[in-house]
């Protein structure tokens, strides 16, 4: 990871992005409303979880019709786009690629149909024995040689093919479920009901909200908040739940084990977005007061890296007695971008969405707080950056323990080898990075400021343990290499 003189090997790698969610999910059962419309609402809210793709897939009893494209939900979607797709149910998503390339073929919701039924579905994780469940759909359909090119094409075409069987998608899903490992908060239709159901981990959030004359199921509450629903409770693990004229009918179909993605509370999750009852602004408060404590520093002025920094720096600055202020502007109008720069571009890239406010930070002892470390790069620009604006020193804070280990359930996590917390320790890392000082929160601040019991809590990116077991030779892949090399 680094070099002799403690550089880094890359200057702001293009890769060198925050740790990216698979993707969020939405849904809607809701006579006379405008379902459409709700979905996109609801993917705006959710947007921050998937930035590859989106679409809407609306069923109006007869049939279901499926708009989606690549790119962001106000690039696919226009009021012509929507004013066409009619009826009472929706399911929505927005797309990382975890498994299966970033190309249309693999946006979702995913969509079968047979003569029986079709189906639309939206998911939210990865899965872990994708080769084992593609082997149930017979000889010659396994999986990278039948159409599907994703887990969760290999789940959709196993739910397609159960109602073949009595009892309909309900008693489908109710089978194939179990048989289901890794992580999956799925949101799915057919043409009449809605459905929802969550790993027996719990790794990714979903929940159930109301509305006036309806039901809402989403990947956080802040999709809730955005369509006017009220929040009814989250899906438990190992639940499957069915929503229709009947209202709501839940039936468990594993036992629940709690591994909420730790992570979620670091910095995948929405600020305004509760887990567990707890509100996640308030949480990433708490870890920066944490921090304070556990690595205090002598400093003038402690800024954070807006915005997933922007919570644990106001917490720092309470614990620290140190003030609060705004060392960096983010240009809030920076996207994805495909433009591959020349070698002189993308060392300065960092500025095309972060600057310095060279008055705040000139002659200044500053600490930056940030959420976290993958590679470095993007940190080692910052200390840069602040050093050319003027500060005196500079001193990084990180709202989470050092990220060791790559992530299976749906987090594109960089392999082992391109962590630099994988190979170096707090020092090598101070010094690749160019700062003064280094420090983590430790795993049970980090805990604590979640205040979930510690073994409800999957921890894996910070301790290689794995709550579903995880081959030897996948630990140092990404989820995608892992899906390819199955």
């Amino acid at each position: 990871m680094a070099k002799p003189d403690g550089r880094l090997t890359h200057d702001l790698d293009p890769r060198d992005r925050p740790p990216r969610d698979a993707c969020g999910v939405f849904g809607v059962w809701s006579p006379g409303e405008d379902v459409a419309k709700l979905a996109y609402f609801g993917l705006h809210a959710l947007q921050h979880r998937g930035q590859e793709s989106a679409g809407i897939a609306v069923s109006d009893g007869r049939r279901i019709v499926v708009h989606k494209e690549m790119g962001l939900v106000a690039q696919v979607f226009d009021e012509p786009s929507l004013t066409a797709l009619h009826g009472d149910i929706a399911v929505a998503h927005c797309r990382y690629s975890t498994t299966g390339a970033s190309v249309w073929a693999n946006a979702q919701p995913t969509f079968r149909s047979t003569p029986a039924v079709s189906i639309a579905l939206g998911h939210n994780g990865n899965l872990t024995n994708t080769r084992e469940l593609a082997a149930m759909l017979g000889p010659g359909n396994g999986y990278g040689t039948m159409a599907a090119t994703s887990d969760t094409d290999v789940l959709t075409e196993l739910f397609v093919r159960g109602p073949a069987r009595p009892g309909g998608v309900e008693e489908a899903a109710a089978r194939i479920l179990p048989l289901v490992k890794g992580a999956y908060s799925l949101v799915f239709m057919d043409e009449n009901t809605l459905y929802a159901a969550r790993d027996p981990q719990g790794f990714r959030p979903l929940v159930l909200g109301q509305l006036a004359a309806g039901w809402v199921v989403a990947s956080e509450t802040a999709a809730l908040d955005i369509v006017g629903a009220t929040f009814v409770r989250e899906v438990r693990p190992g639940e499957l739940i069915s929503l229709d004229e009947r209202g709501v009918r839940s039936r468990i179909f594993a036992l629940a084990a709690p591994k909420v993605c730790l992570f979620e509370y670091v910095y995948l999750a929405r600020p305004d977005t509760t887990i567990g009852g707890r509100g996640l602004h308030a949480t990433r408060v708490q870890i920066g007061r944490t921090l304070a404590r556990e690595h205090p520093a002598a400093a003038d002025l402690v800024i954070p890296v807006p915005e997933s920094g922007t919570p644990a720096a106001i917490g720092y600055a309470e614990a620290s007695g140190i003030p609060y202020g705004q060392g960096l502007v983010k240009n809030s109008y920076v996207g994805r971008t495909f433009i591959q720069p020349s070698q002189t571009i993308r060392q300065r890239g960092i500025k095309l969405k972060l600057n310095p406010l060279r008055d705040v930070i000139a002659g200044k002892r500053i600490v930056v707080v940030d959420d976290s470390i993958v590679r470095g790069n993007t940190q080692q620009a910052i200390v840069a950056m602040l050093r050319e604006a003027g500060a005196l020193q500079v001193h990084v804070r990180i709202a989470s323990p050092p990220v060791k280990w790559p992530c299976f359930y749906g987090i594109d996590f960089a392999t082992r080898d391109e962590l630099i917390a994988g190979s170096c320790s707090v020092a090598e890392i101070c010094k690749a990075i160019g700062a003064d000082s280094l420090g983590y929160v430790s795993l049970d601040g980090l805990v604590a400021a979640t205040e979930q019991p510690a073994g409800s809590l999957c921890r894996a990116c910070f301790d290689g343990q794995y709550p579903v077991p995880v081959p030897d030779s996948d630990q140092g892949k990404t989820v995608l290499e892992t899906a390819a090399s199955r």
